[in-house]
């Protein structure tokens, strides 16, 4: 079955190029068009992976506003932090202003108060409805992306841009997510997956048109889906990419 998606198939680090060069060409777009690009990030292995090669990437970062697709309820310096890893990985090795990185300060004791303050800033910042120009998402075996778990209250959320999770399935359980709806505005999802054990998901995610994933209701959002899997995780699809 053919997917309205563009899929490469290729190891870590060939993704991890082709993914810079994707960026580089977005943010050249987007600068051009209006001058300024907007990226959502992740963490985990993917932001391990991809952030590193982006240091070394024709960007003018002067241009590019940078923020977060979730985050953990810890402190920016708590490894489990996704700020923290972009922190060490990317944005302290590449000329960008504090003023353009937009941290969710998901560790806030009100985590209510701080999803609403984080949408006035996507706001302020992207516009109102907010406008992406790219997505970074990450992929959980069970299909999930950002903090948006299958089955969860957060993926149904139609409204707001970001909603505080309380009970998430996967610890640490308290965090804040960007929604579908917010998602819905990138110019560019790009899905990046490594590893057998996210070979179902992203099969259901890419060959069922009406998977219910949040992967798979991800990439259908924006206007343009791009999966990068390494061969494990693309053992499962039907045909080659």
């Amino acid at each position: 079955m053919s997917a309205p998606f563009e899929i490469i198939v290729d190891t870590p680090a060939a993704l991890a190029a082709i993914f810079c060069d994707r960026f580089a060409r977005a943010a050249r777009a987007a600068r051009a068009e209006r001058g300024w690009f907007t990226v959502a990030l992740p963490g985990g292995s993917v932001a391990e992976t991809f952030f590193p090669p982006l240091t070394h990437a024709p960007i003018d970062w002067g241009a590019v506003h940078v923020l977060w697709g979730d985050e953990r309820a810890v402190p920016p310096g708590d490894p489990e932090s996704n700020f923290g890893l972009a922190q060490t990985r990317l944005l302290q090795h590449v000329p960008i202003s504090p003023a353009n990185v937009h941290r969710l300060c998901a560790e806030a004791p009100d985590m209510e108060a701080a999803a609403a303050a984080y949408t006035q800033e996507l706001a302020e910042t992207l516009g109102d409805p907010p406008r992406l120009d790219l997505a970074l998402l990450g992929v959980g075996p069970e299909g999930h992306v950002c903090s948006l778990f299958p089955g969860h209250a957060a993926l149904a959320e139609r409204k707001a841009w970001v909603v505080a999770v309380h009970d998430s399935p996967k610890p640490p359980p308290k965090r804040l997510t960007l929604t579908l709806p917010a998602l819905a505005t990138s110019a560019l999802v790009c899905v990046a997956a490594f590893g057998a054990a996210k070979a179902d998901a992203l099969r259901a995610a890419i060959e069922s048109p009406t998977s219910a994933l949040p992967v798979a209701q991800a990439a259908r959002s924006g206007r343009r889906a791009l999966f990068l899997l390494d061969p494990a995780a693309a053992s499962k699809l039907s045909a080659p990419a």
